[in-house]
């Protein structure tokens, strides 16, 4: 929901793609590294970087309910992730709130981070469903805390605003190949993915699944990290592992489909 790295979404995320002033060291290093040294995209969305989604938002509706993404007011997801020793503790709930964005009604998802207790970030997340099924990633509220006190809101930003355009984070009826952009902002955030399988299986604390859809996600800043996303019908995010760049795993360890569930 919502590329710590991931969590965000059962609606994880990923935390690194909105760091924007870690992101200008990296932006750093990829024009070094090569302009790109002859390095190959991990995911290339096909638009040769010419991206220009055209938003309607007579073209969205209220609720958003694609069913490996689903966002119903009330619902819960919490994630436990582990990496390098720490472990972190990842709650994502639906507000009922809505936040106006490029003039589309989107829902309010709530994503807190902690670590032996305290919280490290705190993040609201602004999603929104097209007419044909489609869920759209719309920008975020973030704060990242040391101590209890703000320290920083440089992962903040909202489509529409200063170039950063909106991406979708799941497709109506994804199917094996697609490719996609999960949001832009040239040069600051720029997450892509990929539909990998639609038959995927995972096995967390929360349960076993199946029929799963799993993708794979980079971001040109940090070219050796690819991550895999595990989203199950009717949940959504159950499963992220980091596959190249590191040793990191977030599972789903609890869900709760509304509050009065």
């Amino acid at each position: 929901m919502g590329s710590a790295t991931g969590a965000h979404n059962g609606v994880v995320k990923t935390r690194s793609s909105t760091r924007l002033a870690a992101l200008s060291m990296l932006l750093a290093a990829a024009a070094a590294c090569g302009s790109d040294g002859g390095r190959a995209a991990v995911i290339d969305p096909g638009d040769g970087g010419n991206y220009a989604p055209v938003i309607d938002p007579a073209a969205f509706v209220a609720a958003v309910d694609n069913p490996y993404f689903p966002l119903e007011p009330g619902a819960s997801w919490v994630y436990e992730s582990r990496a390098d020793g720490e472990v972190e503790r990842i709650e994502v709930v639906v507000t009922d709130e809505r936040r106006r964005v490029m003039g589309i009604e989107a829902t309010v998802v709530r994503d807190t981070v902690s670590v032996d207790g305290r919280t490290v970030e705190d993040t609201f997340d602004w999603f929104a469903q097209d007419r044909d099924g489609n869920v759209w990633y719309l920008g975020e509220d973030s704060k990242d805390y040391e101590d209890g006190r703000v320290v920083s809101t440089e992962g903040s930003w909202e489509a529409g605003v200063d170039g950063a355009l909106p991406g979708i984070v799941m497709a109506a009826g994804p199917r094996v190949g697609f490719a996609y952009r999960q949001e832009y902002w040239k040069g600051v955030a720029e997450d892509m993915g990929e539909v990998l399988r639609v038959d995927g299986r995972a096995s967390v604390p929360a349960g076993a699944f199946d029929r799963l859809v799993v993708t794979r996600d980079w971001n040109p800043f940090e070219p050796d990290v690819v991550e895999e996303k595990y989203y199950a019908p009717g949940v959504g995010l159950v499963l992220e592992l980091k596959t190249a760049g590191g040793d990191e795993r977030t599972e789903l360890i609890e869900y709760t489909a509304t509050s009065s569930s």
